[in-house]
């Protein structure tokens, strides 16, 4: 027997295990825009408007129009405002819900279970209609949350009627004209929305819940 050190075997590598990719579920927040999308293009066309006419009066190019009434895009709150005015109705009639899902125009009372809601899910804004929704509406009550740094934009916008609220829950920056204000649990507010404005919610970890008034005085 040699007196020589016996060298181990390298030890054979073992294979690498295949990982299966999982699969993401996709957001479910997408559907939301798919029935904003739809319910912009049949508004549309019950006014006999082309997309190059929307475009015209919105300023927004007529890809971008599409891609949101096929709910490809997910609209900010101030392009839904401009096409609401363009359309003639209040922000309220773009809600993905049929109007008055019992057929009647002239609703009383609207229940918690039945509240349409307008979830603006990339910019961390919410919105559920409290009042029955009708495209003949021009006052609309609205329960409006925002996500710890959800906000309407850098860009302040204008459209039709008159806003105010109240701040129901956390914090809320408001901006109009270039005033800026600082809003919290009970503080109030009320503007005309031609004037240039914009909202949003300043905290890191807490939601801001505001009980906001639209009027319409031009759609209708």
């Amino acid at each position: 027997m040699s007196g020589g050190k016996r060298m181990r075997k390298p030890a054979a590598s073992k294979p690498a295990k295949r990982v299966k990719a999982k699969a993401v579920a996709k957001p479910a927040e997408p559907a939301m825009d798919v029935a904003v999308g739809r319910r912009i293009r049949d508004l549309r066309r019950v006014r006999q408007f082309s997309l190059e006419t929307v475009a015209a009066r919105t300023e927004l190019s007529i890809g971008f129009l599409s891609q949101i009434e096929r709910g490809l895009s997910s609209p900010s709150l101030r392009v839904l405002a401009t096409l609401a005015d363009v359309l003639g109705v209040g922000i309220a009639a773009l809600f993905g819900a049929s109007p008055s899902a019992d057929g009647s125009s002239d609703r009383v009372v609207t229940r918690g279970l039945q509240r349409p809601e307008l979830k603006l899910w990339r910019t961390g804004v919410s919105k559920q209609l409290l009042s029955p929704a009708s495209t003949d509406n021009k006052l609309n009550l609205f329960l409006v949350h925002l996500e710890p740094g959800g906000s309407t934009g850098d860009e302040l916008y204008t459209h039709d009627g008159e806003e105010a609220g109240l701040v129901l829950e956390g914090e809320m920056m408001l901006t109009v004209d270039n005033e800026i204000w600082s809003l919290k649990t009970g503080d109030s507010f009320r503007f005309a929305s031609r004037r240039p404005h914009r909202f949003s919610n300043p905290a890191e970890d807490a939601k801001a819940v505001v009980l906001w008034v639209n009027c319409v005085t031009g759609a209708g």
